[in-house]
């Protein structure tokens, strides 16, 4: 009788002890008014800035598309029903608008229940091409954009499981597509083990960071060969009938692309053997070149399994990469090679040549230009005239070259040398334009080409367009936005001769409108009245405020207070949102990277929402995390977050606003990471809400988020940061959130389970939620919502009304 009363006791205790099962929730009625909102389309011009496209999306996905199948197959996610990449995001209508009349057209022809994905536009610009999207298929679309005529083009064969999956020719007369003729599924019978899943080292350095969804075994492997691969077919649109005709053969193409005279074709196809370390753009692959018809196949490269890239965000693979076509060549692929073997720790003058290859790919490829950091771009101008970037993780620094692609060995003309970190140099990107072929080139004019900007400066950004004398290099100030009250953005530039720009204007309270503009006018033309779903909002108070740590740099944050405040209504409660954020330049880490009158929205991870509850919020504050000289910044990563959170937390309470005694912070992914570590080694905050976050750097051993070194090279560094290890320092309230079907690499479901385990055995107060078949980010509504609702609840607990 007693070992019965004692289990009962014990029973009552275990019941107790456990969170309650709720059940979804709904936030409260000020935070569902804006979670429930319809948002506001998504607006692009097509190719010549004659028309708007506006793609209507729905605000959240259901519980039921969350919880179609999937496979988890070589770092990828699969939807098995329809051949599509899983989790992809659609939009469920489509306007065009005239820029030029403001004119909507009508638009005929389009399915009833239209979900659309891969939205793009033709190379001459008479379409607007999307793939359906069906419970069983994809099919393809096209709308003629100047009559809105909508014209199925084929079945619901279409692949997207490794990526787009049609690409036009540049005559627009025929469109290739990846073709899968048999969707039976793969057999659900569960197979018998014919061996152990094995793997070895082979005693060579083999470094990877934590990849999520690998393959396991070899029946993995069948699943992927059988749901990656495809054919490659091609359909005739100047024919009435449209026939198809098979291009290449079944295989498991990762990249495919057309020639811009359209009479080649470049594929890159995966091989064996498969690993279960790497996703499947580490595998075996062939760059291969053939003619439009899939005939007289060229191998231009042939790679082993990457598993010996080495370590560092520098680093790559040896041989040849990158290869694409010369956007304004005819028949020219070009690609880089690493002369230090794709090692950062090998000192060499030159990292990376760039080579061409022209049409019939027989001869001995020409040198272009060799590269002082690493390669990371060309955009291409014409025979004479390209713009080349390279940059170098370990100082941040970028440089842009002006090359003549048509003379090797000649010096390339450095035009820009700088750090990326520093906002306030930048100068912006050139300006391109399509060509015939539908590609994008350097827009030349009479030896000038142009700059577009986003103007970073210390009252916050104001977009501009510079005129950029190639000969001299001097520049010259066209357009730059007033920056006063709005921020404009330049989408286009419509007739330079005329001045006439395509720009988005927004402000706090003025959902951003896309404007045509002459330089030297005042007034703009408004093309679309898209209104404020978020009209809630519109009574809050946004500002942007700065102060300093302890140390001297220069910090700042949005702050936004509730409708109505004012000092005389007492100190307010504060939610704190920050990502801490990597420098090697102390001078940079300030900098100012936004404007301050960009349109107050939302987004489901925002934490605006509790403005609406009474809460001061500092949003984007900033924590730059610095390492001076030869000291990395995580060297001194905690001392530098907790200096981050005080001189933000001092700053509020010193304006009278925010009461220092109850202060959330709350962060999502590494902001997680960070708010465990807040919680850990300071007692500033009153509660901590993590979301998806990693929290044992063990289990990350080769590098996360911009730390290069491994955990053996800087065990102490991993220890210190990983808030798992302090788990017994952590008694300030903490809820976590994550998704139960996360896929980001390293922030596993299992982290925050264990780090939750440990807080719970240890005595601390915390509480774990998991979201149904969530990724990294959120997609379902009810999830959304439950979400939201913990939070609140969790804030109104223990920051409003903390005793």
């Amino acid at each position: 009788m007693k070992n019965f009363i004692l289990t009962l006791l014990l029973m009552g205790f275990y019941l107790t002890s456990e969170a309650q099962q709720t059940g979804y929730q709904t936030p409260p009625k000020e935070i569902l008014q804006l979670a429930d909102a319809q948002p506001a389309p998504i607006v692009f011009a097509d190719k010549e800035s004659k028309f708007l496209i506006l793609l209507a999306r729905p605000a959240y996905k259901s519980l039921e598309e969350l919880n179609e199948d999937e496979l988890k197959l070589a770092g990828i996610r699969i939807n098995p029903a329809n051949f599509n990449a899983a989790r992809t995001n659609y939009y469920k209508g489509l306007e065009i608008v005239e820029i030029a009349t403001g004119k909507k057209l009508t638009i005929s022809g389009l399915p009833e229940k239209v979900r659309i994905e891969y939205p793009g536009f033709s190379p001459k610009n008479t379409y607007f091409t999307f793939v359906n999207v069906l419970a069983d298929g994809l099919e393809l679309w096209t709308v003629e954009i100047k009559t809105g005529k909508a014209k199925k083009i084929t079945n619901a064969n279409l692949s997207a499981v490794l990526g787009t999956p049609y690409f036009w020719s540049p005559d627009e007369k025929t469109m290739y597509c990846r073709w899968v003729e048999n969707k039976a599924a793969y057999p659900t019978a569960k197979e018998l083990p014919t061996g152990p899943a094995i793997q070895e080292a082979t005693g060579s350095k083999a470094p990877a960071r934590t990849f999520q969804d690998l393959l396991k075994n070899p029946n993995d492997e069948k699943k992927f060969d059988h749901y990656a691969a495809c054919s490659i077919v091609k359909f005739d649109l100047a024919s009435a009938k449209m026939p198809m005709t098979t291009i290449l053969p079944k295989g498991i193409y990762r990249a495919f692309s057309i020639s811009p005279n359209g009479k080649y074709l470049l594929s890159s196809e995966v091989g064996r053997p498969y690993s279960y370390t790497l996703p499947y753009n580490r595998f075996p692959y062939r760059s291969i070149v053939y003619n439009n018809l899939g005939k007289s196949p060229i191998t231009l490269i042939d790679k082993p399994l990457q598993d010996k890239i080495p370590q560092g965000f520098s680093a790559t693979e040896a041989g040849k990469r990158q290869m694409a076509w010369r956007n304004d060549q005819a028949e020219t692929l070009y690609w880089a090679e690493a002369q230090d073997e794709g090692d950062p720790t090998k000192e060499v003058k030159i990292r990376d040549h760039i080579y061409q290859l022209s049409a019939p790919f027989q001869a001995q490829p020409s040198f272009v230009v060799g590269t002082l950091n690493r390669y990371s771009g060309i955009t291409w101008g014409n025979a004479n005239t390209a713009i080349l970037e390279d940059f170098w993780w370990k100082n941040r620094n970028q440089k842009t070259y002006l090359i003549d692609p048509s003379k090797e060995n000649k010096e390339p003309r450095i035009l820009f040398d700088l750090s990326s970190e520093d906002n306030y140099a930048d100068p912006g990107g050139f300006s391109t334009e399509f060509n015939e072929a539908g590609r994008a080139i350097l827009k030349i004019n009479k030896g000038k080409m142009y700059l577009e900007g986003e103007g970073y400066t210390p009252e916050g950004n104001r977009p501009f367009l510079d005129e950029f004398e190639l000969v001299s290099g001097t520049k010259k100030r066209l357009w730059q936005a007033d920056g006063k009250s709005t921020y404009e953005q330049l989408i286009d530039v419509i007739n330079l001769d005329k001045g006439i720009l395509l720009t988005r204007i927004e402000s706090p309270k003025v959902y951003p409108n896309f404007h045509l503009r002459t330089i030297g006018q005042a007034e703009t033309r408004q093309l679309t009245t898209i209104e404020n779903p978020y009209k809630a909002l519109e009574s809050v108070t946004k500002q942007k405020i700065f102060y300093k740590r302890n140390d001297g740099i220069d910090l700042s944050a949005t702050l936004y207070t509730p409708a109505g405040w004012s000092a005389k209504d007492g100190k307010l409660p504060v939610l704190m949102e920050a990502y801490p954020t990597e420098y090697k330049d102390s001078k940079a880490a300030g900098q100012i990277k936004e404007s301050p009158h960009r349109f107050v929205g939302i987004n489901w991870g925002s934490p605006v929402f509790w403005a609406m509850r009474g809460y001061a919020i500092l949003q984007d504050a900033q924590f730059p995390i610095i390492g001076k000289g030869v000291e990395e910044p995580n060297d001194t990563y905690i001392t530098q977050l907790v200096t981050n959170a005080d001189a933000a937390i001092k700053k509020v309470d010193s304006m009278g606003v925010g009461d220092a005694k109850r202060v959330a912070v709350m962060g999502h992914s590494y902001g997680a990471f960070m708010t465990a570590n807040l919680l850990a080694h300071s007692s500033l905050f009153a509660a901590g809400i993590a979301r998806s976050g990693a929290y044992n750097r063990s289990l990350t051993p080769f590098g996360f988020q911009s730390e290069e070194r491994n955990y053996w090279e800087a065990t102490k560094v991993y220890n210190d940061m990983a808030p798992f290890n302090f788990a017994d320092k952590i008694k300030t309230p903490m809820l976590m959130i994550h998704g139960d079907a996360d896929n980001n690499a390293g922030t596993f479901t299992l982290q925050s389970e264990r780090m939750f385990q440990a807080i719970k055995g240890l005595g601390g107060v915390a509480r774990l939620v998991l979201l149904p078949n969530e990724s990294h980010g959120y997609a379902a509504k009810e999830n959304i919502f439950h979400m939201l609702w913990e939070m609140d609840t969790w804030m109104e607990k223990y920051v409003k009304n903390k005793k």
